[in-house]
């Protein structure tokens, strides 16, 4: 009797423990975290700047409903995106601290403007204030026939000339950089 009683509570404690240290891991996000470095070579530790973002996908949808022209726009998904720059900037023709900023824009048909934001840690735009930002930039928009499904950003860097590159569908963004 008190065999049989000592198995039962062992059995019962070692299904009940496996129940405790079981883990609940959530789901891939819809719109995973990417980050871009620049330089973008992995081999080189002498990072000037990178920015962090989600990557939402069109899924069938039109890039106008998802970042409405003349609205603001957290620049991809969930959290608002981030930049930060290792040391002072020009960017877009205007003069940057180094440190991290919240990164917003405001889509348009010809042109989006590039908001630099002093309010970190933000979700979306729905705590957005105009009044941290650091600064407004107009970048030129233009088309490309690949069109990409999820919004992706990247550091591009041609004939010592630096951009930060935005696309998504076939719109393009480019926004020079230039190290002070």
């Amino acid at each position: 009797m008190k065999t049989n009683l000592f198995y039962s509570l062992c059995l019962f404690s070692l299904l009940w423990s496996s129940n405790l240290s079981a883990q609940d891991f959530g789901k891939l996000d819809a719109s995973p975290m990417d980050i871009a470095w620049f330089p973008a070579k992995h081999m080189d530790a002498n990072k000037k700047m990178r920015v962090i973002y989600n990557r939402p996908q069109l899924k069938s949808r039109s890039l106008s409903t998802l970042a409405p022209n003349g609205a603001i726009w957290r620049t991809g998904a969930n959290e608002a995106s981030e930049i930060t720059f290792y040391q002072d900037v020009v960017f877009g023709g205007e003069n940057v601290k180094a440190g991290t900023y919240a990164l917003f824009t405001i889509p348009g048909e010809n042109s989006w403007t590039i908001i630099l934001n002093s309010n970190l840690n933000q979700w979306g735009s729905y705590s957005y204030d105009e009044k941290a930002d650091v600064l407004r930039v107009k970048a030129i928009v233009s088309e490309d026939s690949e069109a990409l499904e999820y919004f992706s950003m990247v550091f591009h860097e041609e004939n010592d000339n630096l951009q930060l590159s935005m696309g998504w569908n076939t719109t393009r963004v480019h926004l020079p950089i230039s190290m002070q």
